[in-house]
């Protein structure tokens, strides 16, 4: 396929308002400003992330005006989009600022935001802390109450009688106006941001009497709708350190492997639906691949290589890394090896994923399974093994 066909059909869900408009207008050789917007309520972005900034990635290496949209006013709202109950907590717009710094520098290793055709960065609360209350009055007007609830998951709540917050209904407005305010020709988003994006349409159509195309990417999700790259106490972020990018691939279940060739690589699609084929008779080979080639993306090949060593090294043929790190302890006390125990020595993020691991079986200490919290005196050379790929040597005076 040529490179705008692939620019309209690979990792892509639906076009509004449809594909063969969309392709007539590259066709004629115009370059459109487009755009995608992200929320900085965290402070990482994980691979479910990457469908999207590899598709604006190929929208800027054609040549086109590519923004990289910061949601410091629509993120203090509160994107209700997946969302089944209200949020308990509603950022500030210094947080957001905070947390976008980070959210550059990770999308950076997808797009450029330097050199040729650089990607464009903006905050829309640039103007949409600036909206008086005509202006507000004025967007709104273009709806009615019965468009904004006929979304799907507002009708979901209120089935359930669980409440809807006004800050959230008012938020594909917002998000709308983003569109307005930049004079896009489209917008780039996750399918489950359709109904935002394709009230921003509306409101272009309306006050600026232009076409706004919609892009929506597929969401990396499992066979049971589950969203892959954010899980409880396993995120799959792209700073992850390349053994643990690598590893957390291989755990990826069976039926996401095909899909994230197609949506998280550049193997050619000729290639992938040969893979689709053949994946059963060797899905531990074409997941290591596709490990392979999302680590090399985010990093380099060397690290590639190298955490393809490590995997296979230390969980394939389970044998000890020979450059285990040591962690020197103050205390040579008996302690507890428990939840904040693993906390402490950065073997887990949080008390609930040390919770969760201990009980599916996944710590060790000295190759013996633990179920629980449990008292141990700590013995210098103390190997602890959380995973398959965290583990640490203690170091004691004993």
């Amino acid at each position: 396929m040529d490179r705008i066909e692939e620019l309209l059909t690979r990792g892509v869900d639906t076009i509004y308002s449809t594909k063969a408009e969309l392709e007539k207008v590259l066709r004629s050789g115009k370059k459109l400003k487009l755009y995608q917007g992200f929320d900085p309520t965290g402070t990482q972005l994980h691979i479910g992330h990457m469908v999207g900034l590899r598709k604006l990635r190929q929208w800027q290496d054609a040549g086109h005006h590519v923004i990289f949209l910061i949601g410091d006013g629509t993120g203090q709202a509160g994107d209700p989009s997946g969302k089944t109950t209200a949020r308990d907590k509603f950022f500030t717009r210094e947080e957001l600022r905070a947390n976008a710094v980070d959210y550059v520098k990770q999308a950076g290793k997808i797009v450029r935001f330097e050199g040729e055709n650089p990607v464009e960065i903006r905050f829309n609360g640039d103007w949409l802390n600036k909206l008086t209350l005509v202006d507000i009055l004025d967007i709104a007007g273009h709806f009615t109450l019965q468009q904004l609830t006929e979304r799907d998951l507002f009708q979901e709540r209120m089935k359930r009688n669980e409440p809807v917050n006004l800050r959230e209904f008012l938020y594909p407005l917002l998000q709308g106006y983003d569109s307005v305010a930049m004079k896009v020709d489209l917008e780039l988003g996750g399918s489950d941001q359709t109904f935002n994006m394709l009230v921003g349409r509306d409101l272009v159509r309306a006050i600026l009497q232009k076409e706004k195309f919609v892009m929506t990417t597929p969401l990396l999700t499992d066979s049971q709708g589950r969203k892959i790259g954010k899980t409880e106490g396993n995120v799959i972020a792209l700073t992850d350190a390349p053994e643990d990018l690598y590893g957390k691939i291989m755990s990826l279940p069976d039926d996401v492997i095909v899909r994230g060739f197609e949506y998280l690589t550049d193997v050619p699609m000729e290639a992938v639906k040969k893979i689709e084929k053949d994946f059963t008779n060797s899905p531990v080979e074409y997941k290591k691949q596709l490990a392979f080639e999302i680590v090399k993306q985010l990093n380099t090949d060397e690290d590639a290589k190298k955490a393809q060593e490590y995997f296979e090294k230390t969980v394939q043929k389970k044998e000890l890394p020979s450059d285990i790190k040591e962690i020197q302890l103050s205390s040579d006390d008996e302690e507890i090896i428990d939840e904040d125990f693993l906390v402490d020595l950065g073997l887990v993020s949080s008390k609930s994923e040390a919770k969760r691991l201990m009980q599916q079986g996944g710590v060790e200490v000295d190759g013996k399974r633990l179920t629980g919290e449990q008292n141990l005196p700590l013995k210098n050379g103390m190997i602890i093994k959380v995973g398959k790929r965290r583990i640490v040597k203690l170091k004691t005076a004993r």
